[in-house]
């Protein structure tokens, strides 16, 4: 099986392209032993790039531990840029579908190749039975958690995959594996969740460390950026528009008046290859 590693802001995960050769039989199990840091390619999970009848590409992503996900927001930049540049699609604005819908994704090209990629990452999801979560409210803003014998206030929302924003005053190891591996798994959250902990510079910049649902503290996440956005102009944190740092680069997002969450960063294709028996 030909593969691509790819990464988007630190986010890396192995594709797969489905339109040059035919699906994996277990893509969970492939998931698992291709994403082996030590054993394996190594990354933070599996992509399928595959032919979609309502799209230009469909793509299915697998978390590390085999799970799969509705949507990721590193991952869709990456999906776009191997569209764009191995011709599958080539135009500048294209439609992937996903987990969470079909999203439109303007690709911005250098030299012949894509280098950063613009997603309009559609409306969060701000009522907590849609997130889900059983936390009170329409958005659950400032909601009391009790995790590890103390109490957060979180602030929770959906980019079709769920989150859970705690702003502190230091982003630390503390925050993102002592408290971010029982947000995961709170029974508030009964499709787990994905935990952000986030400090503000200033209202158009923040830092943000993210406990992924499934694969464990990742160098970024694109849809727990745009959710750490839309809950800092719900908190009254952050202005519409924010830098977001990840400890893998930098993200742009901007919550549009139109109520759509736009997300900018890069996306770099690593290296390619074979995997075996399969």
């Amino acid at each position: 099986m030909r593969f691509t590693k790819m990464h988007g802001a630190g986010n890396d995960y192995v594709y797969v392209d489905c339109f040059a050769q035919s699906m994996p039989d277990n893509p969970p199990e492939l998931a698992r032993v291709i994403s082996d840091r030590h054993k394996g390619v190594g990354g933070d999970g599996l992509i399928l790039i595959c032919p979609s009848e309502r799209a230009d590409a469909r793509m299915r992503m697998f978390n590390a531990d085999g799970s799969e996900a509705e949507m990721c927001g590193n991952g869709i930049r990456c999906v776009a840029k191997y569209v764009y540049d191995h011709e599958i699609a080539r135009k500048e604005t294209l439609e992937i579908e996903t987990g969470a819908g079909v999203l439109s994704v303007g690709v911005i090209v250098e030299n012949g190749l894509v280098e950063q990629v613009r997603v309009n990452m559609g409306e969060p999801i701000l009522e907590s039975a849609r997130i889900p979560t059983t936390l009170p409210g329409d958005p659950p803003v400032k909601a009391p958690l009790e995790v590890g014998g103390r109490t957060l206030d979180v602030t929770c929302v959906s980019m079709g995959n769920p989150h859970c924003i705690t702003f502190v005053d230091e982003v630390n190891d503390e925050w993102v594996h002592g408290i971010g591996p029982q947000v995961e798994v709170h029974p508030a959250f009964p499709n787990r969740v994905n935990a952000e902990f986030i400090q503000i510079v200033s209202p158009s910049e923040m830092i943000m460390r993210v406990w992924e649902r499934g694969s464990g503290e990742t160098q970024a996440c694109g849809t727990g950026a745009c959710a750490s956005a839309v809950a800092g102009v719900l908190n009254g944190l952050t202005e519409r528009k924010v830098l977001c740092h990840l400890p893998g680069g930098d993200l742009t997002l901007e919550w549009a008046e139109s109520g759509e969450v736009y997300m900018t960063g890069p996306a770099a294709e690593v290296f390619t290859g074979e995997w075996p028996g399969v």
